[in-house]
């Protein structure tokens, strides 16, 4: 029982900290303004900044906050996108639920830890096992990436878009894809990346300390 636990425990660790990483660029959404000055959006686009912030909040009210409508400003949107953007939310809720249920599972594995003691796999901890499982991850899908973004870009959606082809936009029918540049998207996946390697590693650092 006691190994079973500290599987569990690795498990939920190396979730917890996958999906709150997934969440940086999600909640933050300073991260997506700071691209608007910085990718002359406004230009590309033809709208003011308080216009695409507009569209962006609708968006992500829609895809994080339960019964939000579908909306994206003053900015025209086809069916077909909107039903991508429905797919995203399936995986934005999912993303949520992992996260939540990571957590409880840890805190009650936390209450349990004063029966079955600290939860160890080997000479490690299971929060070691998961932290080392979390760094090596983002550094092979980084490598991978950084050699053709577009094709891991393709990759991506064909992997979590089985089937699909409305996350092709077309930009003269759907405004909002050109405020939401490529460059963008690649940032988030560097900041998912780096959040994930600096909590894990502050898990390995600890542990080190502790030994």
């Amino acid at each position: 029982m006691k190994r079973v636990l500290s599987v569990l425990c690795a498990v939920s660790v190396f979730f917890l900290l996958l999906t709150v990483s997934i969440g940086l660029p999600i909640y933050i959404r300073p991260f997506y303004y700071a691209h608007i000055g910085a990718y002359e959006l406004e230009q590309v686009s033809g709208y003011s900044e308080a216009q695409i912030r507009q569209a962006y909040d609708e968006v992500l009210d829609y895809l994080t906050l339960p019964g939000k409508p579908f909306g994206t400003g003053e900015m025209p949107c086809s069916h077909e996108a909107e039903h991508h953007f429905a797919d995203c939310r399936v995986l934005f809720e999912l993303n949520a639920f992992i996260l939540v249920g990571s957590g409880l599972i840890l805190a009650l594995l936390f209450v349990l830890r004063k029966k079955w003691g600290p939860y160890r796999l080997g000479k490690h901890s299971a929060a070691w096992w998961a932290a080392v499982l979390s760094v090596t991850a983002p550094i092979m899908i980084g490598a991978l990436a950084a050699l053709d973004f577009d094709r891991a870009f393709v990759v991506f959606h064909s992997i979590f878009f089985p089937g699909k082809t409305n996350w092709l936009f077309d930009w003269h029918a759907d405004q909002i894809i050109r405020v939401l540049p490529q460059a963008f998207f690649r940032n988030c996946a560097i900041l998912i990346g780096g959040g994930l390697v600096t909590m894990a590693g502050g898990i390995l650092i600890l542990e080190n300390r502790k030994k």
